[in-house]
């Protein structure tokens, strides 16, 4: 391929074309599927699953991609295929039957083999040609390539023999899935087919502490850009699967949207909205302290809005958690019969902290839930802790991508602040933090809860104590006394003070308010009184001063009169007087 200066290629260059395999995870990782047109090696050692990726890549090819193929094999008849992958729902036989499958079985003995002369393969290419056309394929798998050369040892031969069947595949334009078996110190048993091969994939099926895990790598990948980590896969009933390589990816969107605790009080420590949508929740605690209470409490508030919630249990069975929840007025049963809860449980030592992750990955896309609950997570901590956070943190990156709201339990144990650190050391990851513990006070434990961190909104520092009851959870409002917050009977205790000293003081302020009315009413009394008083010696008072204006209007008039007199009638010998009589009048 010709390069710019750069180094890259041109933007018109024609880029390497990919066949989809159907398998779920596989694509994503490969970016594409295997090469289109191209041998592909997947080898591995026994039991690793070589076969049953070949076969779905058969299958998956004829059934969602309209590639007939055919399915060669050297060791197993096709009867005996047949049976075998069929409690994976591959009906091989049906697909044979509409003419999008052919079955061939090739039988090949080493004892049987002599190696004189030339010896080639143009037989097999012959019987591959027809059955190719017979169908129009697109696909072909050969399973296992081993078993072609096992009576012959001529390395030189055999390098030669492996090229041409490659170059043979290539040219006729047959994307293939060739099967091999893991050497010793080599990819392959001949340490050639690697080699010639424009894409290898090793599989892995290993054992850890009586652990089994299977993981996948892509050795090789011929013009294409690939994972070259390991990733893990599975095989069950559905097929084969791979983790997605999408769900290490930080390019997760946000939601603003707020969704419930189911927990009133606590979504009130919350901005009162509760948690955000797609957020992660872990609820870290010591042993009854409340957390699977809290994490029910959040399914049944998913379930009521008509959400789907996934609960994955790994201590009690779906029976038994639902029963014991009906202690507290959760009834989870109705919501398993709606189809909005999928409760599922399992033992953590059944299988690999992968196969988890994978089993979890294969419940979301069935269920399609907005929260998973998974209780409790430190279960999951059998060995290497490193290996539990990489899983942790891959499974959180998973759940954002899709905008599903994890809510997590993990049980703490220590004293003092050593409970406050996640025993799986996933705090880092986490949004939302909740701590919930029991306290010690007076003989008796009493729980108590707190929002330690709460990403992108205000949240409550306070420490509140939480009761569990017939109606539920219920936060109690901080009560602090002597410096220190009171719970169970030390709290009922101090209440009961506070009330006999409220009662008290509410008694003494009530006395001192009937004191307070007898001096007012006392006093408004003399009030009264000497207002009673003030008021008869002003209409005295008035009464002296008429009788004295009185008095002196009439002094005044007699005087006027006199004067009027005294000037009219000088040469009358007599005058009216005041009386009105006539008298004599005398000078002097």
């Amino acid at each position: 391929m010709r390069k710019n200066r750069n180094g890259h290629a041109p933007a018109s260059a024609e880029r390497l074309e990919k066949a989809p395999t159907g398998i779920a995870g596989f694509d994503e990782v490969t970016n594409g599927g295997v090469p289109k047109g191209r041998p592909t090696i997947v080898c591995g050692g026994p039991g690793c699953g070589k076969t049953m990726f070949a076969v779905e890549f058969l299958v998956r090819g004829a059934t969602e991609y309209n590639e007939p193929g055919v399915l060669m094999t050297f060791e197993e008849t096709s009867e005996e295929m047949t049976k075998n992958v069929a409690s994976l729902g591959f009906d091989l036989k049906g697909l044979a039957a509409r003419k999008k499958l052919v079955l061939e079985y090739v039988r090949i003995e080493p004892a049987e083999i002599h190696e004189t002369g030339e010896y080639d393969l143009e037989g097999l290419f012959i019987r591959l040609q027809h059955a190719v056309d017979r169908i129009g394929a697109k696909r072909v798998v050969l399973d296992t390539v081993e078993a072609i050369f096992s009576g012959f040892g001529n390395t030189g031969l055999l390098r030669a023999e492996i090229r041409r069947l490659f170059r043979w595949l290539k040219d006729r334009g047959l994307t293939t899935v060739v099967t091999a078996e893991k050497g010793e110190g080599t990819l392959t048993r001949y340490g050639l087919e690697e080699y010639v091969s424009d894409c290898v994939i090793f599989l892995d099926h290993r054992v850890t502490d009586q652990v089994s895990t299977r993981r996948m790598r892509v050795v090789k990948y011929r013009g294409a850009s690939h994972v070259a980590d390991e990733v893990p896969f599975l095989i069950d009933e559905r097929g084969f699967s791979v983790m997605p390589s999408t769900s290490m990816k930080l390019n997760h969107v946000v939601s603003n949207q707020r969704v419930s605790s189911g927990v009133k009080d606590l979504d009130e420590m919350l901005e009162g909205k509760g948690f955000y949508r797609g957020s992660s929740i872990l609820v870290s605690g010591t042993a009854g302290s409340g957390k699977t209470s809290l994490a029910t409490h959040f399914a049944q508030d998913t379930c009521r809005h008509g959400e789907r919630c996934l609960y994955v249990a790994l201590e009690e069975s779906p029976a038994q958690a639902m029963r014991n929840m009906r202690s507290i007025g959760i009834d989870l049963e109705k919501y398993v019969k709606k189809g909005l809860l999928r409760f599922e449980a399992w033992r953590s030592t059944q299988s690999g902290l992968e196969m988890h992750l994978l089993q979890i990955h294969k419940l979301v896309e069935q269920h399609k839930p907005t929260a998973v609950i998974i209780d409790p997570i430190t279960n999951l901590l059998l060995g290497n802790k490193n290996e539990l956070h990489s899983m942790l943190m891959r499974l959180i990156d998973f759940l954002k991508t899709k905008q599903i709201t994890g809510f997590f339990t993990a049980l703490t144990s220590g004293r003092n602040r050593e409970i406050e650190e996640s025993d799986v050391g996933i705090s880092s990851l986490i949004d939302t933090w909740i701590f919930a513990r029991d306290v010690e006070l007076n003989g008796e434990r009493n729980r108590c809860i707190y929002v330690l961190k709460s990403r992108g909104m205000a949240h409550s520092n306070q420490v509140r104590e939480f009761l569990m009851s017939k109606n539920g959870i219920r936060l109690l409002p901080v009560y602090v006394g002597n410096g220190t917050v009171l719970t169970g009977s030390a709290r009922l205790s101090q209440e009961a003070r506070e009330r006999a000293d409220n009662l008290l003081r509410q008694q003494t302020k009530e006395e001192k308010r009937r004191v307070l009315d007898g001096k007012r009413k006392a006093l408004e009394a003399q009030i009264e009184a000497m207002r009673f008083e003030l008021a008869q010696e002003e209409a005295r008072v008035a009464l002296l001063t008429q009788q004295e204006e009185q008095r002196e209007r009439d002094i005044s008039q007699d005087m006027l009169e006199m004067v009027s007199f005294r000037a009219g009638g000088a040469g009358q010998g007599k005058a009216l007087g005041q009386n009105g009589r006539v008298g004599d009048v005398h000078e002097g």
